[in-house]
């Protein structure tokens, strides 16, 4: 046990992973924020949809989602306010954003950079990300399916990040080998969750006293920066799971060491 955790810790030290974090939360801020916001103006109804979606992920109480609600209380105002220039830059940022995560992922697998054409599987990242965002905000929370939604949820995310995995590394890794970094980041996000109730609930509620609405934006950026560190995380959980699961079927069981 202690191999596999030095390992992962040895890879992961390579890759740069807490600096591929904070720069997926800065990026994700500057794209998944405005994008939420849009997408759940746009969404029939949605009201304050955002706010609402982002106290659910966080998993905070009810408390500190209000807090959060009110942050972006505006958002169903966010189409009627958005300019030309506001969307060209949101594309820009949103395939920065993709470019970001593909570098990640191939650190993960030790993989070349892609060449400049194959720009396209960012468009269709960002369009895949934007469709998994709108169900993720248009889905009900009835409290008699609490089970049910969740269990939607988890495959939902594991599914996207399977099918993310594939597109952005330009099918050079097979699908058997990604399914297991699909699955560990889709863990990896539930337990952020739980740890989200636990840490961040209390943070957003001291922090709005002491800080007002800047403090629960400091909140949701360290939330992001979590994000990005299972994301990248996960995929490289999965390689490290893959590679074991090869070698025990090939009949080798110890680990390789770096």
């Amino acid at each position: 046990m202690a191999s596999h955790v030095g390992l992962a810790w040895s890879r992961g030290r390579e890759m740069e992973l807490m600096h591929r974090a904070m720069g997926f939360a800065a990026l994700g801020f500057l794209t998944l924020v405005p994008l939420l916001v849009v997408v759940a103006a746009a969404a029939p109804g949605s009201g304050s949809g955002f706010g609402r979606w982002l106290g659910q992920a966080l998993g905070v109480s009810v408390s500190s989602r209000t807090r959060v609600e009110m942050l972006f209380g505006a958002a169903d105002l966010a189409l009627e306010r958005t300019t030309a220039f506001g969307l060209a830059a949101l594309a820009v940022f949103g395939l920065t954003f993709g470019w970001a995560v593909q570098r990640g992922y191939e650190k993960v697998w030790d993989l070349p950079t892609a060449r400049w054409h194959t720009m396209w599987r960012h468009v269709v990242w960002l369009a895949l990300l934007v469709c998994y965002l709108a169900l993720l905000v248009g889905m009900p929370t009835a409290q008699g399916a609490a089970a049910l939604t969740a269990a939607g949820d988890l495959a939902g995310t594991c599914l996207f990040f399977w099918g993310s995995q594939r597109l952005l590394l330009g099918g050079r890794v097979r699908w058997r080998a990604l399914l297991p970094g699909a699955v560990a980041t889709s863990l990896g996000l539930l337990g952020l969750r739980i740890f989200s109730q636990l840490v961040f609930s209390p943070l957003i509620a001291s922090n709005a006293v002491t800080y007002g609405p800047f403090g629960t934006l400091l909140v949701v950026q360290s939330w992001l920066v979590g994000v990005g560190f299972v994301v990248f995380g996960g995929g490289l959980v999965g390689r490290l799971a893959h590679e074991h699961l090869t070698r025990r079927r090939l009949g080798h069981t110890d680990w390789p060491i770096d």
